[in-house]
């Protein structure tokens, strides 16, 4: 079998395949162009979040038996169409799960106590100490939206922090005793700091938008460690504006690599270019998770 790998994973999960007996070719800075025009020779390819496998991708893709997304979201495969070709798609779902909770831990550290702002006003000469009062996490509300796999991980980091956690889920009911499950709205009416752990989907777009926002506790902090596009970025900026959201963290964003750099015109943002799962220990998970998909993927079709 032949594998396309059009995104960075370890090579020991490269060699791994390779050993395996699988073709892999690495092509991690492919274009969108260059990808159209070779992926017809393809059985297998890899992804994680900054390949979009789109319609005209799967056209151009013949021969083309499976898709590893490496990570836990598939947003970025159009994933009906895909198996509609008799595509399969898989992916690493748990392998980034303390990369990207320990980075929402971060994230709520670095709201809650101005340390990028901080820092940026110390390499300007400065020397502001009264400028930058933060408030504790001990004792606030956390609301976590999503309560899969990193939201669990959030929550019971944060309530190891001394915060009281409230957890929501479309899918999911009952409490756990690191958090109290409750209904949407008394999660926004309660909480100090909202994080982010859902898909994006037809219904999530654009979920965190300006009617949305009206509805939480003013002065809240929200942290998006999830997907971009679940939050509407120009209700954010007018809530941020407006002092309804106290400040914002965000690691995914609409569009990627960001061109609206709006946002972070205002002090109150901070950011990072989606390395929810950039750690040393996620990439080689991931890439051995990819490793074994594709294996026994192979073994199974042979």
């Amino acid at each position: 079998m032949k594998v396309l790998v059009c995104d960075s994973i370890s090579p020991r999960a490269v060699e791994r395949m390779r050993q395996a007996c699988l073709e892999v070719d690495v092509n991690d800075k492919i274009t969108p162009e260059e990808l159209l025009q070779v992926i017809g020779g393809y059985d297998g390819m890899v992804v994680r979040s900054r390949t979009k496998v789109r319609k005209p991708v799967l056209d151009a893709a013949k021969n083309l038996k499976v898709i590893v997304r490496g990570g836990v979201g598939v947003d970025n495969i159009d994933v009906d169409y895909a198996q509609a070709k008799g595509v399969k798609i898989l992916n690493t779902p748990g392998a980034s799960t303390h990369a990207v909770a320990e980075l929402t831990i971060g994230y709520l550290f670095a709201m809650a106590r101005p340390i990028v702002q901080s820092t940026i006003s110390l390499r300007e000469g400065l020397w502001e100490k009264s400028k930058f009062e933060g408030v504790e996490l001990a004792g606030k509300v956390l609301g976590v939206i999503g309560m899969g796999r990193i939201g669990n991980a959030v929550a019971q980091r944060a309530a190891a922090l001394g915060m009281l956690v409230l957890g929501y889920d479309s899918r999911t009911v009952g409490t756990a005793p690191y958090m109290h499950m409750v209904e949407l709205d008394e999660l926004l009416a309660k909480s100090d700091f909202l994080s982010l752990h859902i898909p994006l989907t037809e219904s999530s777009h654009h979920m965190i938008n300006a009617e949305f926002i009206a509805k939480m506790k003013k002065g809240v902090r929200i942290v998006d460690c999830a997907r971009g596009g679940v939050i509407d970025e120009d209700a954010l900026y007018d809530a941020i504006t407006s002092g309804q959201v106290a400040a914002a963290a965000l690691d995914v964003f609409e569009n990627e690599p960001l061109s609206d750099r709006k946002l972070f015109e205002l002090p109150q943002v901070i950011g990072s270019p989606h390395i929810g799962a950039a750690t040393k220990e996620a990439t080689a998970r991931i890439g051995d998770e990819v490793a074994d998909l594709l294996i026994a993927f192979n073994k199974e079709a042979c």
